[in-house]
């Protein structure tokens, strides 16, 4: 019998409490169950495995990690809202390092869970939305989406890794970073552009 009060939602919290402390790759179920005082076997008639919790983990810092999103820019456009948005990025890989990297890492997930579960359709949502904001449209909305995803997480992730020794601060590379992605983002070359250049480039190969 399932002991009283545990639930799907209090495992996953553990769980999520847990990567945080020791690593997403580190947890496992017998921590879990030990954290919340009951038998490993108790947890089973919540969760069906350790990749199902990782699943739930990486759902629920979805849901977490946008709903910091949509308020940091709440309001804003442009310039105000890319800066916004990374900032409460960045900010959540720092202070919930394993649950963001659930976010980062595939992982099969229920997809009844996944069909529940806000957080990444409102993701998708708000990174679109804040760039439209930019007069982007497809298919360069999918290229730039692509972008700020491979140097916010980039960044964080080599910042996470001890990779930037230099004297100079991460934290001023970062506010730069986001300088150049502004200026980049307001003269985004169409994709015509881009199919010309490709041209003029392979008729001089």
């Amino acid at each position: 019998m399932a002991r009283a009060g545990l639930t799907a939602e209090r495992v996953t919290a553990m769980g999520a409490d847990l990567a945080d402390e020791v690593g997403l790759d580190h947890v496992t179920m017998s921590q879990v169950a030990r954290r919340l005082g009951v038998k490993d076997a108790s947890l089973y008639t919540h969760v069906r495995n350790l990749d199902d919790l990782r699943g739930r983990i990486a759902l629920l810092a979805a849901d977490e990690k946008t709903i910091r999103i949509a308020e940091a820019t709440a309001g804003r456009s442009g310039r105000d809202a890319l800066v916004a948005f990374a900032n409460a990025w960045r900010e959540y890989a720092h202070q919930h390092p394993g649950r963001y990297t659930a976010t980062q890492t595939p992982i099969e997930i229920d997809p009844e869970l996944v069909a529940r579960a806000p957080g990444p359709r409102r993701a998708v949502e708000l990174t679109y939305g804040m760039l439209r904001g930019y007069g982007l449209a497809e298919p360069d909305l999918t290229d730039a989406v692509r972008l700020l995803r491979s140097t916010f997480h980039g960044f964080v992730a080599l910042e996470a890794a001890g990779g930037f020794a230099h004297a100079r601060t991460p934290q001023q590379s970062w506010v730069r970073a986001l300088d150049a992605l502004h200026t980049l983002l307001e003269h985004w070359p169409s994709d015509r552009e881009s199919a010309r250049e490709s041209a003029r480039e392979g008729d001089s190969a």
